[in-house]
């Protein structure tokens, strides 16, 4: 190999560690790697900037739009109205794959995934059922919908935008369906009937519905008239009323092992405890929450308690609550934080938020719907959703039906068809002038455009030639389905450690010239890499969804490889059957 082979192999290595540490943030990993290619001359600086204009960075952008029009709307309303109503945990699970795996098709899956947790939560802790129980499949439906069409997810897009570059003809919109249908209706199956007993059957405290997350960190004041003035907090035995004391603050000043040193006005005590507890013993001890993080105003009167989770690919992640807009905007008070597996010993103005972290917020009742509306939170308990003009709703959904019927019909290309959509709901106010811009994944458009150079890395350097010929010596003279056999693998295992974007810029190229290789055709060799990249349930940092129910639904790590392990055996041993028919080799 040339040292530029090596070098590439060397970013993709390093890459592959980072997005799977997941230290640094997707998009700024990708942005390194392409820093690396143009630093060394490896891509020009016109591949480089390539991806950022590439019509799959295009189209997701606006597919993300157009998802935030259909949500916005009020477009999902009826049918959350409808789910609300199931009793039973089983048929609620049920009820929300039928719902959400159509709807993936077309709906971004975090959006959907986001919209219905809130519903699923509420029906867990009416029913007395774990949220363990329902999440997952929920989050595993979104995926197998998603991958139904090619807009359903940005890696199919990708897939296609790369395939044409392998002078492949463009997929159609529907031509992934078949297979697609086929798929979700097998995982459908699998999780009703063998993974329901592999779900985790307790009912876990640090995710038990709304109001019940878990054991939260805040700063409680000591004010003039506190029967703790002048005690200690050995003498007070907080302990026994399951308030946790962490430090005692005194100005700047940061006592990490307070129990014998007597309380004073003024004093700030970090606390850890149920949030009903917590509650309890400030009113009982006359405390305050720290004002320094609170709106002025009577606290009581007229606001709501909210829990609001960082949501995956949030804005909100690594950011603090003084560079956080939630004061002038919500007029909330942040009351607590609560951060799953990790006990939090810094000042809550202090903490840089993660996915998954969980807010205890009191803000204003009319604040909520906004909240809502912000993609940087998922609201966890939330009240019944004031009524939109259901005209909007109707709107929203013909637009989307017109996006998909003028791609399907090659009228316009897709990605003109989708900016068209875009500025058509932009114009009749399904969502509003600057929500376009928050609710974009900004994350995952620049990590697009950075990642897409790295594919053209990989064929100019030969590095593909290199994997494809160790490729084909692993599968011998096993034919093409050995050889298609090995793609899906191979993208399936990337996929859980990189993501399925990044998995899907590195296979594509292989996949075709494994393709060539073996004398057949590279078309069902691209849909295995996009099957495989698009349902990734393993674990539960391969996909955005599956993070996001990971924190909500109180999961181990080994719970997604439990259930989800075995129906990626089953989605692969189906699509080795099918794919050959629906693309003969």
């Amino acid at each position: 190999m040339t040292w530029q082979a090596w070098a590439t192999a060397a970013i993709i290595l390093v890459s592959m560690v980072l997005f799977a540490s997941e230290k640094i943030r997707v998009d700024v990993v990708a942005l390194i790697a392409l820093a690396l290619l143009v630093a060394l001359g490896i891509v020009s600086p016109e591949q480089a900037l390539s991806g950022f204009s590439n019509e799959a960075t295009v189209t997701v952008a606006a597919m993300f739009a157009l998802s935030l029009g259909i949500e916005r709307s009020g477009a999902l309303d009826p049918v959350i109205g409808l789910l609300s109503r199931i009793r039973q945990p089983w048929l609620l699970s049920l009820g929300m794959m039928l719902v959400i795996a159509p709807l993936g098709a077309f709906i971004k899956n975090v959006a959907l995934v986001a919209t219905f947790l809130p519903l699923a939560l509420r029906v867990c802790q009416r029913t007395g059922t774990s949220p363990s129980r329902v999440l997952m499949p929920m989050a595993f439906a979104a995926q197998m919908g998603g991958v139904c069409t090619l807009i359903g997810t940005s890696s199919n897009l990708l897939v296609d935008s790369l395939a044409q570059k392998q002078a492949l003809t463009p997929f159609g919109i529907f031509e992934f369906t078949p297979l697609g249908v086929l798929l979700a209706i097998a995982g459908v199956a699998y999780l009703m009937v063998i993974g329901r007993w592999l779900l985790p059957r307790h009912l876990d405290n640090e995710a038990a519905g709304p109001l019940q997350v878990g054991k939260y960190v805040t700063e409680l004041k000591l004010m003039s008239d506190s029967p703790l003035v002048g005690q200690t907090i050995a003498e007070a035995r907080l302990g026994e009323q399951g308030v946790y004391p962490l430090e005692l603050l005194r100005g700047d000043q940061h006592m990490w092992s307070p129990r014998t040193q007597k309380l004073a006005v003024g004093d700030v005590l970090l606390v850890r405890g149920e949030w009903d507890k917590l509650e309890e013993f400030r009113k009982q001890h006359d405390l305050e929450i720290n004002p320094e993080f609170t709106h002025a105003g009577d606290s009581d009167k007229g606001n709501v308690l909210v829990e609001a989770m960082i949501a995956p690919a949030s804005l909100a992640e690594d950011r603090t609550l003084r560079e956080l807009d939630l004061l002038p905007n919500y007029n909330a008070t942040v009351l607590g934080i609560h951060r799953r597996g990790h006990l939090l010993r810094d000042k809550i103005r202090d903490v840089a938020f993660q996915t998954g972290d969980v807010l205890m917020l009191m803000l204003p009742a009319e604040a909520v719907k906004r909240l809502r509306g912000d993609d940087r939170f998922v609201v966890l308990n939330e009240r019944d959703d004031a009524r939109r003009p259901p005209s909007r709703a109707f709107i929203a959904i013909g637009i989307m039906v017109a996006v998909v019927t003028v791609s399907a019909l090659r009228w316009l290309p897709i990605p003109i068809a989708a900016i068209c959509g875009v500025a058509a709901m932009a114009l009749t106010r399904c969502f509003g002038r600057k929500d376009v811009y928050q609710g974009m994944d900004w994350k995952i458009i620049i990590l697009l455009g950075a990642i897409l150079p790295l594919g053209i890395a990989i064929e100019q350097t030969g590095l593909a030639h290199v994997v494809v010929r160790a490729a084909l010596e692993l599968v011998g003279n096993h034919g093409p389905l050995a050889a298609l056999l090995m793609v899906y693998l191979l993208t399936a295992l990337l996929t859980e450690l990189m993501g399925h974007n990044p998995s899907v810029v590195l296979m594509v190229g292989i996949a075709a010239s494994v393709a060539h290789a073996v004398h057949a055709d590279p078309r069902p060799f691209v849909v295995a890499v996009a099957f495989a990249a698009a349902t990734s349930f393993a674990t539960p940092v391969g996909y955005p969804t599956n993070t996001m129910v990971y924190y909500a639904g109180g999961y181990r790590f080994t719970d997604f490889a439990r259930v989800g392990i075995p129906l990626i055996a089953l989605f692969c041993a189906l699509s080795m059957y099918l794919i050959p028919k629906i693309w003969p080799f």
